[in-house]
């Protein structure tokens, strides 16, 4: 398991999208719906490696988690991801030590993984997302 990504909630994902790319230097290397979960999110490259990621993250249909998280606690840091190799494995593992999965997950996400998403009142106050890349042969 490693940190892919810092998902951060935003009110304007256009305006979040040139401030982070005057910030990093670099435009963002994919935009993209989620038509499912009511949100548009684009993802900056913030290491060398390629591996640290920065996802902002904005609402796009009314009801959408990330207005109501916005409306609750204002835009900013939203989610912590952690990519593993076997979700369902690493699901199974983390609900044996008493972690929340929250219900309907896995699902398809953003940035071509297989997503879930452990509720913050196990997790210590933070959403975490647990992330896996879909293989060609899933897709």
């Amino acid at each position: 398991m490693h940190l892919d990504h810092i998902g951060i909630a935003v009110t304007d994902l256009e305006a979040a999208n040139e401030l982070i790319a005057r910030l990093l230097g670099r435009a963002p290397y994919k935009v993209e719906a989620v038509e499912d979960q009511g949100v548009s999110t684009s993802f900056f490259e913030a290491g060398e490696s390629g591996r640290a990621k920065v996802e902002l993250v904005g609402g796009t249909k009314d009801g959408n988690a990330i207005d109501k998280f916005i409306s609750k606690q204002g835009p900013g840091l939203h989610h912590l991801a952690f990519q593993v190799d076997d979700i369902e494995a690493e699901l199974e593992r983390l609900t044996d030590e008493g972690f929340e999965v929250l219900p309907g997950y896995p699902s398809y996400g953003a940035d071509n993984m297989r997503v879930a998403f452990l509720h913050p009142r196990s997790t210590a106050g933070v959403l975490v997302e647990i992330c896996q890349p879909i293989e060609e042969a899933d897709a």
